[in-house]
Formats: C-alpha cells, sequence, structure tokens
C-alpha cells in the first residue's frame, strides 16, 4: 500500500468506528420498524417477518393465551437480548414465561408472535385474521394492562 493513501484509510476508518449509523447496520436489530402503504408502520424481526399480537391476550393479562393448534399457526416470538433501532424503546419491551415454560417476548405488555403462513419478509397475511390478529403499530400501541 503506498504510503500517501495511509492517512485516507485511517480517516475512514475512524469515521465508521465513530459513527454509531454506519457501523451498526440496520440488519443487527432484533426488533426494527417496516412499513406498509395499507398499514402504516409495524414491528418485524431481525429477518423483516411481520410481529403480530392477539387480541384475546388481553384476557390473560399478559400472558399468552394462544398454544397447542393456535401456537403451531402463530409462533410465539422471543429474543434473548433485544438490539433497537432508537426508533424503539427498550422498556416498552419484556419476556415472559408461558405456562409451558417457554420465553416470548413482548412489547408494551401484548405477547409477540409470528405467522406461519407469512412466507417472506414483509408478507403481512395474519393482519386482520379472523378480525383478532393485528400488526403492532409501535406508535400507537396501547399497553397492555
Amino acid at each position: 500500500m503506498s504510503e500517501s493513501y495511509r492517512p485516507v484509510i485511517l480517516l475512514l476508518a475512524l469515521f465508521v468506528f465513530l459513527n454509531p449509523a454506519l457501523a451498526e447496520s440496520p440488519d443487527n436489530y432484533t426488533v426494527k420498524i417496516s412499513e406498509n402503504k395499507f398499514l402504516g408502520q409495524f414491528l418485524v424481526n431481525q429477518t423483516g417477518f411481520t410481529l403480530y399480537y392477539f387480541s384475546n391476550d388481553s384476557k390473560g393479562n399478559g400472558a399468552s393465551t394462544c398454544y397447542e393448534e393456535c401456537a403451531a399457526t402463530w409462533p410465539p416470538f422471543y429474543a434473548k437480548e433485544l438490539i433497537l433501532p432508537d426508533s424503539l424503546r427498550a422498556v416498552d419491551f419484556a419476556n415472559i414465561t408461558r405456562t409451558d415454560g417457554s420465553k416470548q417476548t413482548t412489547f408494551r405488555g401484548w405477547p409477540l408472535y409470528l405467522y406461519s403462513r407469512d412466507a417472506a419478509a414483509g408478507d403481512i397475511f395474519g393482519s386482520e385474521q379472523k378480525g383478532i390478529w393485528h400488526v403492532i403499530d409501535p406508535s400507537n400501541q396501547p399497553q397492555l394492562i
């Protein structure tokens, strides 16, 4: 390498390490925000698959009420360690233990699920299924008490 390029390369390396937006790739996020012209903004997992909530979980006071066949169609989402963009607040997320002993991540108290029929990142086939499955709107999702 030519000596004349060394300062330029060092300067570029320093810029990348000091600029968190460049150093941290959006692909590293465990939960992030996606957008659709029909639904607006909604939460997705690290691979871009849509996260849903089940309105019947409100009867479980923050506990999941989706087991067996339901959980086969709507797999519980769990992230042991969350990595979030600045647009999401860590305080809105938690992990719960389901009655079967497995873990599940929640958003504002709502247990999060994937939909088994979403075949690709960005699919929203689970939205409004039977009127009880919904995408998570990160700015308007009410707290489940």
